[in-house]
């Protein structure tokens, strides 16, 4: 496959797991369940998740579509597989059950699997490739020390 079909095909599928993982939220931040809760000081606006989230997911397809154009892999679809189950199922864990020490649990593996990816496939044509992941990997420290917040102060 060309780069073009991989990066539009896993724009598709993260962009699908986005919405399958918002649908999953129960109402997520709007909830009264997330409003009274005790979170950090520096949680962010909710506008900012939507812009985060939007750049995050064209970089890492972006990044997606060079590492399968150059190293497409059974193993390497599973792992993605993985980053997909655990960025979807955070979702659900966080939001929709309130199990917010296993959230701290799914969203420290997701933060691994990515920095599996960025540490991972950095001595050939991919090494310039791996910064689209940075934003994914900002991102994933803040979000997990919004989640550790929560669970160590309420």
């Amino acid at each position: 496959m060309s780069k073009l079909v991989y990066f539009i095909l896993f724009l598709i599928i993260n962009f699908g797991g986005l919405a399958l993982g918002s649908w999953l939220m129960n109402n997520g931040p709007e909830s009264s369940w997330y409003l009274n809760l005790d979170k950090a000081p520096w949680t962010p606006p909710g506008w900012v998740f939507g812009a985060a989230w939007t750049t995050i997911m064209v970089c890492f397809s972006w990044y997606l579509a060079e590492l399968f154009h150059n190293r497409s892999s059974r193993f390497i679809w599973l792992v993605y597989g993985l980053q997909v189950l655990l960025n979807v199922g955070w979702n659900w864990v966080f939001f929709n059950q309130h199990r917010i020490t296993l959230g701290l649990l799914v969203i420290s593996l997701l933060l691994m699997v990515i920095f599996y990816f960025f540490i991972t496939f950095r001595n050939d044509r991919l090494k310039y490739a791996k910064y689209l992941l940075i934003p994914y990997l900002i991102w994933l420290c803040i979000a997990t020390s919004l989640n550790g917040y929560i669970v160590f102060n309420n």
